[in-house]
């Protein structure tokens, strides 16, 4: 007589694998874990917008004292902060993982890329959040910025929103590069980007030739629409649109790159 299959006991609950939110937690745990044994990599997107705060805004009373400045000095550094965190995030951190031997191994399991994908992209944002709590911390203590907790927690959201272009920036360099050429990548691309958008000189002291270029770009868009939920000033007419544009391009890069390294790599 051949060997019967073995079954679960009548009325018990048959054992299912992890569901899809869990997997995406999974993975957000394991790269919020991957990312905290390296200290450096959390300070150091920690303390730069708030030590540019310290050194550039705090003391320049005629930005600190005003209200309505300093608070856009807020956003336009908390802009830079999130743009940093997903461009090292999503452009260096994925190349890395690209050049380890588990990374080969966990794309080929039969989960799929979505949880592993989206956690990533929910440990990126968790880390972009918690950048801004120093930042913050110093605007409301040593300036006059100043915005209603409804406020805030809308501005936290609408940062994240007009970061997302950044992110698929990343993605598009993280798996396009090597490590070492995607570090450089994205520190060739972030610092003019934040300048031109008017991250670290307010716009509005942009000679003619210079606000009407930065205008086209992701981060003058993001910065100006932020801005607006802050502190209620309007942003110039084709923000939204140029943000969006952007963020279709950087999302078709992505597709492509990743396409691209999965041809190369599986095929």
């Amino acid at each position: 007589m051949s060997t019967a299959t073995a079954q679960a006991p009548i009325g018990a609950t048959p054992r299912t694998g992890p569901s899809l939110l869990g997997l995406i937690l999974l993975h957000a745990k394991f790269s919020v874990l991957e990312t905290i044994r390296t200290p450096i990599a959390v300070v150091g997107n920690l303390l730069f917008p708030t030590l540019a705060m310290l050194f550039f805004v705090v003391p320049n009373s005629a930005v600190a004292g005003n209200p309505l400045f300093a608070t856009a000095a807020v956003g336009q550094l908390a802009m830079f902060s999130v743009m940093s965190t997903f461009l090292f995030t999503f452009g260096s951190g994925v190349a890395e993982d690209r050049a380890l031997p588990f990374d080969g191994y966990v794309r080929t399991l039969p989960a799929g890329a979505a949880p592993r994908m989206l956690g990533r992209v929910l440990a990126g944002c968790l880390f972009a959040l918690v950048s801004l709590i120093p930042l913050g911390v110093v605007g409301a203590l040593l300036t006059e910025a100043t915005a209603p907790p409804a406020t805030v927690v809308l501005a936290a959201l609408m940062v994240l929103v007009v970061g997302l272009p950044f992110l698929m920036l990343g993605l598009a360099i993280g798996y396009r590069m090597s490590s070492k050429a995607a570090i450089a990548v994205v520190q060739a691309v972030l610092f003019p980007l934040a300048f031109a958008g008017g991250l670290f000189l307010p716009a509005e002291m942009f000679p003619s030739w210079l606000n009407t270029l930065s205008q086209a770009l992701p981060s003058r868009a993001g910065r100006d629409l932020l801005i607006q939920v802050l502190t209620g000033q309007p942003a110039y007419a084709l923000a939204l649109p140029v943000l969006i544009a952007w963020g279709l391009l950087f999302t078709a890069l992505a597709v492509l790159a990743y396409r691209r390294d999965e041809g190369r790599r599986f095929n």
